[in-house]
């Protein structure tokens, strides 16, 4: 610990060198694209010296939901305006829920109005630039992420209004009687540990940039949720925004934003109710479709149980100090990590790990859970400051080389606000390493990224939990103590009995810890008649239950299923499958195409015929977005762009590039099994 502080202090003393010299310099920006080794990063946005080129071209997004049942159809409308003097071409950032399927996009300009297609990604980028060349307004609708997406829109002339509605669908799935429809609205910023040079393709997203914390949002953004249950609705709340309730009936209600004047796209919608009168129950769904026929399995999970022999547990928490945690959010996690270590049983081992650039262990093996231990533990944690990027691999890396003790069951416990871009690496490591231990994850923060908190704990056999304020910590700690201590359901099996299926996601269910239901989706043919079987073990005790197929499952207002399905299983191939390479592509690529839906490998891309800009003279622009609520400047990284900064400020924005590469080069030795502390 005494070499590392020696070697910081080296570093503060250069910076402090460094500013005390007037340097001076061209924009940042310009420098940047100069030096070949810049980490691929966010940056602040201001306003340029170019008064004559619109820098916010997207003026409002309106977001409608309609929630029938437990199926939502979102229409999501984007309006784009040049208030400029120059032709422009824009690029924006936004996000979506990770179990969206987004099915339907139109471009409107003016009177006209034209219908997205569908198209292999290549294709549609090509058919974009094509008529992006040729003047023509054209909408470019791309997935970087299951839940990320990028919009282009081209030749926006001055005085332009270029209106994009998508359509989403999302099943909404009860957790111990709660329903939570969550709709994000502004994409965190990702750490990344590539260089421009090596930037990837599906990565350039990420280099997206944040509006400067004193720069006023332009942009306008509305939410209204649209509820037809069918039963009474109670405790309905939105523990994000201010909202206004018409709930003239029992089971339908309208939620608006009370105070439309504030800006309301920085951090998660959050709503949340529950289900009077009749309860949910296990039952299929079926749809008949004119090429495939489809079916939703839902199966309520059963009543909790307590075991009396809980095996010992070793639990390992890694804890993200990265810059983008400083402040409120590490605040929140460290209430968290407090209620979950100190109500640790005698009989169980725990170890800490912290990651940002670098990663430290609290020991080299878990320890005992002793008083002395947490309180060591617990002050370790209460020191911790935000800075630097965020190397979860290498934490979970870490994770793996601790020793283990074979009689006992491990946990690994990940405490982050998910700003990462190597989703799939952690994906693929747990997937290998799934023997040695479970998986959980807390999101900590008003925008968490959930794709990577759920693909945790849908590839680590765990469950995900999300933590928007510090008052929720102790509520999610007691949850997930209680969820670890008495999984629902183990061992658990489908079988069709004179119901002929096939194409069925997920093709295997994990350990049920939470109280939600169990949903399978897949395709039948023949009759619609037999028997579902679900089977599995409850507290060491043999359970059973049993679904009729019956013609009366059938209704085409199941039309949903079909599209719930193709997004499963695009989900199943892309996100957590070990499977990669052509075969995957060609598969997903199908099912994009079939199904008229945004994957990895198929956009959306609208091409107005007339050719609005003959002479071609468009300048691209790109979106910049607003910081999340909560969340430091510090998880900002890169330039400035539009500014003349002297060269103390450009110093300092790259100083924390300069300290990233050091750092690297004494990462500890993990495969050595030596661990900095």
């Amino acid at each position: 610990m005494k070499r590392r502080k020696r070697w910081l202090y080296g570093i503060f003393a250069g910076i402090v060198l460094l500013v005390s010299c007037p340097v001076t310099v061209h924009a940042a920006k310009e420098q940047s694209e100069q030096d070949e080794d810049v980490t691929l990063a966010p940056y602040f946005l201001v306003e340029g010296a170019d008064p004559s080129l619109e820098q916010f071209p997207l003026k409002g997004t309106e977001v409608t939901a309609n929630v029938n049942g437990t199926i939502a159809e979102i229409h999501v409308t984007q309006k784009y305006a040049n208030e400029g003097e120059q032709p422009i071409n824009a690029k924006y950032v936004f996000p979506a829920s990770t179990r969206v399927v987004v099915h339907g996009m139109t471009m409107t300009v003016g009177n006209q109005r034209v219908r997205a297609q569908i198209k292999e990604k290549e294709e549609a980028k090509e058919v974009y630039e094509e008529a992006k060349s040729e003047g023509k307004n054209t909408a470019l609708l791309e997935q970087q992420r299951s839940n990320v997406f990028t919009m282009d829109v081209a030749n926006l002339m001055p005085g332009d209004e270029i209106i994009i509605e998508l359509t989403y669908t999302e099943l909404i799935e009860p957790e111990e009687g709660v329903y939570q429809f969550v709709f994000p609205t502004v994409v965190g910023p990702r750490y990344s540990g590539q260089v421009t040079e090596q930037e990837a393709a599906d990565d350039s997203w990420v280099a997206s940039p944040y509006l400067d914390e004193e720069t006023p949002t332009e942009s306008t953004y509305d939410i209204t949720v649209n509820l037809s249950m069918g039963v009474p609705i109670t405790d309905l709340a939105c523990s994000s925004h201010k909202i206004n309730i018409d709930q003239e009936q029992d089971g339908r209600a309208k939620v608006t934003l009370d105070d439309k004047s504030t800006f309301a796209g920085d951090r998660d919608f959050i709503l949340e109710y529950r289900l009077t009168g009749e309860s949910m129950n296990s039952g299929v769904m079926l749809y008949e479709g004119e090429n495939a026929n489809f079916f939703q399995l839902t199966v309520q999970p059963p009543e909790r149980y307590q075991p009396e022999d809980i095996p010992p547990r070793e639990y390992i928490f890694a804890l993200d100090v990265s810059g983008s945690m400083d402040g409120y959010a590490l605040d929140t996690a460290k209430k968290l990590i407090n209620d979950l270590v100190s109500n640790l049983k005698e009989t169980d081992h725990f170890n800490v790990i912290l990651f940002s650039d670098t990663v430290w262990t609290l020991a080299p093996n878990s320890l005992d859970a002793t008083k002395t231990n947490i309180d060591s533990a617990l002050q370790l944690i209460e020191d911790q400051k935000g800075g630097g990027g965020t190397e979860l691999l290498s934490a979970l890396l870490t994770a793996v080389h601790i020793p283990k003790d074979e009689d006992t069951a491990r946990t690994v416990v990940i405490i982050t606000d998910g700003y990462i871009s190597d989703e799939k690496e952690i994906f693929d490591h747990i997937r290998e390493n799934l023997g040695d231990a479970s998986y959980f994850a807390f999101g900590i923060g008003s925008s968490v990224n959930r794709y990577l908190t759920e693909g945790i704990a849908a590839t680590g056999m765990g469950e995900d939990f999300v933590v928007t304020e510090e008052s929720e910590a102790k509520e999610a700690a007691e949850r997930f103590r209680t969820y670890i201590e008495a999984p629902l359901l183990t061992n658990v099996e489908v079988a069709y009995d004179g119901f002929e299926t096939y194409d069925t996601e997920p093709s295997s269910i994990p350990t049920l810890y939470a109280e939600r239901p169990i949903v399978l989706y897949g395709k039948w043919r023949g009759e619609s008649s037999g028997t579902i079987r679900i089977t599995g073990k409850r507290g060491g005790e043999d359970y059973v239950e049993e679904i009729p197929v019956s013609r009366e499952s059938i209704s085409q207002e199941n039309e949903a299923i079909q599209y719930l399905w193709a997004r499963k299983r695009v989900e199943m191939l892309t996100d957590y499958s070990s499977r990669s390479g052509s075969q995957v592509k060609k598969e997903v690529t199908s099912i994009g195409l079939k199904y008229n839906m945004v994957t990895p490998y198929t956009s959306f891309v609208a091409v107005m015929e007339e050719v609005r800009n003959p002479e071609g003279d468009s300048k691209d622009v790109d979106q910049p977005q607003t910081k999340p609520f909560g969340v430091s400047g510090l998880a900002i990284g890169g330039y400035m762009v539009g500014a003349e900064p002297d060269g103390t400020l450009l110093i300092l924005l790259f100083v924390p590039v300069l300290i990233f590469k050091y750092i690297r080069k004494r990462r500890i030795a993990l495969h050595g099994g030596d661990y900095e502390r």
